[in-house]
């Protein structure tokens, strides 16, 4: 069974603890997109793991990891990381590969994101974590990007001081400082060694894999809604979240995927700039942060908090074609007397969306359409068993069904390992 994992909103909704879950059942777990601005976290017993690039599947002794070809690859934080994995005790020996064809993220990604961020009037910035994923991208489709396989040239460092000289010209350009070139080289020289058994033909890898019947997981970062084509354009990373994405990022074919399934939160949080319909400003936005931890792992900045808007999981589910939904922190909720589900966005004149527009502008205009249900004011999180959960918690699971198509595959009523349970997968 290969499985696509994705995000049905705006990220953070638990896909590293979902990742974690299935990886019981899988043998490899390839990471196929996005870069070091994703934060997955998966925690238990008494202990948190925070992952941006390293595939959650690392935390399972016997599982091979894999960083794809979509992937944007900044090679001192990937290393920081792999460090602080085998401090934590998990041998990555023969068990993780870096795509040869991956993207690197350099310094000078970096100084150029932050540098064209600073740039645009208040109003038009996109809310970029400024880590260089945006410049990378553009570099990888502008053909003069740096891949992994590129560390085992000999010319390396030569393509290392040829490249700080071409983005000088765009730091000065945007009235930033410049980069030196012999430091960018110092920099980079002990990173080739470091790295270099770690790079992998992860297309040959993967079909190996898929030849002797092993089982497939592939991670995405972010979500739908950040989609470069399907998300809050432009607010929106520089890559494809999407289940469709998993194929193009990997290697692998689309009939070799079994099955897609979608996570969703159980309510709605956005970080950074861009359109959110259900944002709530007041003490109900406030609990469900509180609640809900709502700060990102990787920038620890405070997250956007709403109700759960049912056209934009409608709207995942069409472009991923969702078998199976994840479904996760019910327990947030336990504390509201009302819960509310957005089924659409009601213009001044009466019109009313019931699709998410391509044209943001739209929203400017618009008011969510709440459906209010009661909610069950009792403690959820200690649950582990879906028919013992209180009848109006599967009344809303199951409005929100309804609403969106799919089936209920997973439900996660807490942040341990131990609190999420099997429904339907």
């Amino acid at each position: 069974m290969n499985t696509v994992l994705v995000g049905a909103q705006w990220g953070d909704e638990g896909k590293g603890k979902v990742i974690d879950f299935l990886t019981e059942e899988s043998d490899v777990v390839v990471r196929f997109q996005g870069g070091s601005n994703a934060g997955h976290t998966v925690v238990f017993g008494d202990k948190k793991y925070v992952l941006h690039l390293v595939p959650s599947g690392i935390l399972h002794n016997g599982k091979h990891c894999v960083i794809g070809n979509g992937v944007v690859m900044d090679p001192f934080d990937l290393m920081k990381e792999l460090e602080q994995v085998e401090s934590w005790g998990f041998e990555l020996k023969g068990r993780f590969h870096i795509s040869e064809r991956a993207q690197m993220v350099m310094q000078w990604h970096r100084a150029i994101d932050k540098a064209e961020e600073a740039a645009r009037p208040e109003g038009k910035k996109i809310g970029t974590t400024g880590r260089g994923i945006g410049p990378a991208y553009a570099a990888k489709v502008g053909r003069y990007g740096m891949r992994v396989g590129d560390i085992l040239r000999p010319n390396f460092l030569d393509l290392v001081r040829d490249q700080v000289e071409e983005a000088n010209r765009a730091l000065k350009a945007l009235g930033a400082q410049t980069l030196d070139a012999d430091e960018m080289v110092k920099l980079y020289t002990p990173m080739v060694k470091a790295l270099m058994p770690y790079v992998t033909d992860t297309i040959q890898f993967l079909h190996e894999n898929l030849e002797a019947k092993k089982s497939l997981l592939f991670e995405g970062a972010q979500a739908t809604m950040l989609d470069i084509d399907f998300g809050t354009y432009p607010f929106v990373t520089s890559s494809n979240p999407t289940a469709g994405g998993a194929c193009t990022g990997s290697g692998v074919s689309p009939r070799a995927i079994d099955r897609v399934i979608g996570v969703l939160k159980l309510y709605t949080t956005r970080v950074g700039e861009g359109p959110f319909p259900t944002e709530l400003f007041d003490a109900d936005g406030e609990t469900l942060r509180q609640r809900g931890g709502e700060f990102g792992a990787t920038t620890g900045r405070p997250r956007r908090c709403g109700w759960f808007d049912a056209v934009v999981a409608k709207y995942a589910q069409r472009v991923n074609g969702v078998d199976f939904w994840a479904m996760t922190k019910l327990d947030v909720l336990d504390a509201f007397e009302t819960v509310k589900i957005c089924t659409g966005y009601k213009r001044k004149d009466g019109f009313v969306y019931t699709t998410f527009p391509a044209d943001l502008e739209v929203l400017k205009y618009c008011e969510p359409v709440y459906e209010e249900m009661p909610g069950w004011q009792c403690e959820t999180s200690k649950i582990t068993d879906y028919a013992a959960l209180p009848e109006n918690a599967k009344a809303y699971i199951n409005r929100i069904l309804d609403l969106v198509g799919g089936q209920l595959g997973v439900l996660s009523v807490g942040p341990a390992r131990e609190t999420t349970l099997r429904i339907n997968i």
